[in-house]
Parts: structure tokens; C-alpha cells; sequence
């Protein structure tokens, strides 16, 4: 895919400090910087940032890391460093707040539960606050409400997935022809066509809560939220910005 560009190059070396530097500072590095759901207490303006500079595990950060490599320097060169750390970063801005959106959907949906159970919303707060300490929880509620509830309260987000996603969406946009090859499949295929079929199986995903790519706690509305952000700003800078022979 040619040479690492600058701001690539320097995302890829924030991304791999931060993580770093979390494996020594271990769960305190997850409590500050990781993105929460606005209700956890550990919830902090700057995490919709930093989050996208956190990761859960080094297979996770290789395969972002590598996407970033192979995907963000080719469109760099196109569209320059001011507009490709703009679509970037919105891609990830954009991936929280969608995830952000479904957390809270899923969040209400089970405290409902406990509310029509006859529990005060203070009850309920005060059982989560104090869940990872005590292990509590009210038996009589059905388990799949607790579950979801507990889980949306205190799982974070980490990752540059949705700013990653972005850039994809990008990218297929930009050459959507291009060949690309799977790896250990020698067969091209159409930068539309994989991009496309990656984005439709987290849309499967999060839609059916079946996992069919990575881990069962992948933020799948996150991936979507970013592919979404970087869709339509390409889109729009290809059809308004751009003299329309260079995208061939």
C-alpha cells in the first residue's frame, strides 16, 4: 500500500504508548481513560477521546494498528493530513456517540424492569455502584434484565475501531475498485465489495447481538457509528471538493 505517511505514523506511535503505558498502570489506566457510560462514576469528558487511544488486548490493537497502516496512509496522500485527521477523529467521535446512544436505549430498557418491579431508581443505582465490591443483586428481577443492566453500566469502551471503521468506509468510497486481497485467500476482491461485507456483518451483529467476527463484547453500533461519520463526509468531499477525474 506504499509508505507510512506522517500523521499515520504518528497515530500508530500514540496508540501503541497508550497501551503501553496501560499495561503498567493496568485497571487505574482503564478507570481514567477508557470511554464509560455517562452514568458510571467513572465517567469523564476527555474519555471520548482518549478511548480511541485505549485497548483491550494486543490482538486488538494489532488489527487496528494494521488497518491504520494499511488503509490511513493511502488516504492521507489523497486527501492531506488537515482533512484526514478530521475524518478521523469524527469517525471516532461519531462510533462513541452511537455506541453511546444504544448503551443508553439498553441501559433504560432494563432499569424499566426494576422500576416496574417496584424499585426506586436510587435502589438501583446504589445496587450497581456497589456490584463490584459486593456482588449483589436482586434476585427476584428476571436475570437477563440484571445482566444488561450491570454489563452497559460498567463495561467501557476502548479502541480505535470507529475511527478505524471510518477510514474504511473511506477509503471504499474513494477507490471503490481497488482490489483487495484476504489474507490467506489469493483471490482480489473488490475494495466495495470486502469493506461493504465487513460492514454488513457488524450490522448483523449488532442487530442480532450474534457474533460472527471477534469478541462477544465487540462495540458492534460503534463500528457502525464510525463507518456511518466516514461514508458521508468522503461522500460529500468526493462530490463537492474534488475535481472527479482524480477518483478513478
Amino acid at each position: 500500500m506504499g509508505n507510512i505517511t506522517e500523521t499515520v505514523k504518528v497515530l500508530l506511535i500514540a496508540n501503541i504508548l497508550f497501551f503501553v503505558g496501560s499495561q503498567f498502570l493496568g485497571d487505574y489506566a482503564y478507570q481514567l481513560l477508557a470511554l464509560w457510560f455517562p452514568e458510571n462514576e467513572n465517567f469523564q469528558l476527555w474519555q471520548i477521546v482518549t478511548h480511541m487511544f485505549m485497548h483491550g488486548g494486543f490482538s486488538h490493537i494489532l488489527f487496528n494498528m494494521f488497518a491504520l497502516y494499511m488503509f490511513g496512509s493511502v488516504l492521507e496522500q489523497t486527501l492531506g493530513q488537515q482533512r484526514f485527521l478530521f475524518l478521523y477523529f469524527s469517525a471516532g467521535l461519531g462510533a462513541a456517540g452511537l455506541q453511546i446512544l444504544f448503551s443508553y436505549w439498553s441501559f433504560n430498557s432494563a432499569m424499566q424492569t426494576y422500576l416496574d418491579a417496584g424499585l426506586s431508581s436510587q435502589e438501583v443505582y446504589d445496587m450497581l455502584s456497589q456490584y463490584s465490591t459486593t456482588g449483589k443483586v436482586y434476585a427476584s428481577i428476571p436475570r437477563e434484565a440484571t445482566q444488561q443492566l450491570i454489563s452497559t453500566y460498567m463495561t467501557p469502551m476502548v479502541g480505535a475501531s470507529g475511527a478505524i471503521f471510518g477510514v474504511l468506509a473511506a477509503f471504499a468510497v474513494v477507490y471503490p475498485n481497488l482490489p483487495l486481497y484476504l489474507m490467506f485467500v489469493p483471490i482480489p476482491i473488490k475494495a466495495k465489495y470486502l469493506i461493504g461485507g465487513y460492514f454488513a456483518i457488524n450490522v448483523y451483529s449488532a442487530v442480532t447481538g450474534t457474533t460472527l467476527l471477534g469478541p462477544s463484547n465487540t462495540a458492534y453500533w460503534a463500528h457502525i457509528g464510525g463507518a456511518i461519520i466516514g461514508f458521508i463526509t468522503m461522500w460529500y468531499w468526493k462530490k463537492n471538493s474534488f475535481n472527479s477525474n482524480r477518483w478513478n
